[in-house]
Order: structure tokens, then sequence, then C-alpha cells
């Protein structure tokens, strides 16, 4: 698309749900992506565009190297992050405030693992294998060399490829067994939580230091089934719902109309093998109460 020395609204409204998902997969938080989004909207108001070309490529570059830019610099913050790390939710499906290009690259199994990787890998792999940049664009945003993008996104590629490979359980089948989990767990039914569980799946929650919540991974079936019974008896939420996050069915639990915990999961074989357990509430904030 051929732009005129200014941004139109409508030019931009086009374009924003790319923004913003180049952010997000960068980041992994929607915080920070929003400010990311409105910082690309004020600089292209600003630019002179009559001599780009491409402007959806010209608008997610600076989206890609800002968000660069601010991993780089909350690096130490999220190195010192209490427990494990879950990405902020974002609240996918038709309600949804914020739109973005969905794919599995949005997911949270995928984000997980994206933040294991250096910045540099993280903008590579999003702008290359989602967007289709060529190496020397990306070059230009990680000032580097296209050999070198190209070795960081082969890199990262080689990291996430478990994810991507890995088959995904239907809708319809995550979101029973999100409500057979909730309904053993009110009933303090250890026995049939096991029998939701793989024997070796894995418990993550984050807490960030805000919240009580396990500060490791917790391993096996029977440990599970206990922990998730304790809670319900400590906790006493009152009410759920199922929603769509990141594309897929998550379990939001309520106390007193408030927002306290998200549930996501992993499934193979008709079992859950991950069970991801957000309760941090500042990345709960948005996804709002009832």
């Amino acid at each position: 698309m051929e732009t005129t020395g200014a941004l139109a609204e409508a030019e931009w409204e086009a374009h924003r749900s790319a923004v913003f998902g180049a952010a997000y997969r960068i980041l992994g938080t929607v915080t920070e992506a929003e400010d990311v989004t409105q910082e690309v909207w004020l600089r292209a108001v600003a630019a002179d565009l009559s001599e780009v070309r491409d402007l959806r490529a010209w608008l997610v570059t600076v989206a890609a190297r800002t968000s660069y830019n601010v991993l780089r610099s909350a690096r130490v913050r999220r190195e010192s992050y209490v427990g494990p790390w879950l990405p902020e939710p974002l609240l996918t499906g038709p309600d949804a405030a914020a739109q973005v290009l969905m794919d599995e690259s949005v997911s949270t199994a995928m984000l997980v693992v994206m933040e294991t990787l250096t910045p540099a890998e993280r903008v590579a792999l999003v702008l290359h294998d989602v967007f289709d940049f060529p190496f020397a664009r990306i070059a230009e945003v990680l000032d580097s060399t296209p050999a070198a993008g190209r070795k960081l996104a082969s890199r990262a590629r080689a990291r996430v490829a478990a994810v991507q490979e890995r088959p995904r359980a239907s809708r319809a089948e995550t979101e029973r067994l999100l409500r057979a989990f909730k309904a053993a767990a009110d009933a303090g039914d250890l026995a049939g939580l096991v029998e939701l569980l793989h024997p070796e799946a894995v418990y993550v929650a984050d807490g960030g230091g805000e919240v009580t919540a396990a500060r490791r991974p917790v391993r096996g079936a029977a440990r599970i089934a206990l922990l998730a019974v304790r809670v319900i008896e400590l906790r006493r939420p009152d009410a759920f719902q199922v929603i769509e996050v990141n594309g897929r069915p998550a379990l939001a639990t309520y106390h007193g109309g408030k927002l306290v915990w998200l549930d996501t999961v992993e499934i193979a074989d008709g079992r859950i093998t991950t069970f991801r357990r957000l309760v941090n509430p500042d990345k709960l904030a948005r996804l709002g109460h009832i």
C-alpha cells in the first residue's frame, strides 16, 4: 500500500493488530505491547510516510525495534522475577477488545518457551517465522548482519520446535478436562484428579511474589491433586467460567466477584500433562471481574 505523507486513521486501524501482535509475541505482556503499539502510532503520525511502499512492514519494524529495546531494558527485572513466569494472558475470541493476528505463536505454551530465548532470538524468530521478514530487514532491527539474524532465528526455532510439533487437543476436550478438574478439586476427589492427570504431569504457578503460589514446579499427579484440593479449601472460590485466552480455553476462577486465578492446560492422550495457574493479580487485572 502506498501512503501519503500523513498516516490516515483508517490505514492505522488496518495494521494495528499486526503491530500489537508483533509486540505481544516479542514481549509476552499485554501491558507492554499496548505501550509499544501506542508509541508506534505516535511515531507514525509524526513521520513523513510518502516514501514508504509497504506500510505494514514499516509499522511492524518500528514495533519490533521498540519491543527489542524494552525487552533488553527489562531483562534484569525479568531475571529476578519471583517464582515461575507465565505470560500475561491475552483475551481472544469474539469478545476481545484487542485484536491480534492469531496462530500458535501466541499460545501460552509458545510464549513460555519464548521467554527462555534471548531478546535478539525472539525478534528474529517473530519477524521471520510469523511476519515473513527477510533477514536483511531483521538485521536492521537488531543492528546486526543477515547471517547473524539467520543463525538467531534457527537457534530459536530449534528451542520452540517441541511446542510446534506437539499435537493439540481440541477445544471441546480442553474445556471438558478443565471443567472436570474444577469439579473434582471442589469435591476433594483426589482419585478423580489423579485420573485426569498424566502420571508425570507438571503444575506451574505464577504469583510473581504478590500472592502465595508454589515457587517451583510441582511434579506428579498425586502431588498436584493434593495441592489442588488444599488450594480450594484455603481460598474457597465461589464462581468460575470458561473463557478464551491466547486462542485456547482457560478456566477463570473468582471469589466475591474478583478474578483470583486463571488455569490453562496442555493435554496428551486425554490427560493433562501441564497445568498452569496464573495468580499474579497484576497479570489478571486486564481480564476483569464479574
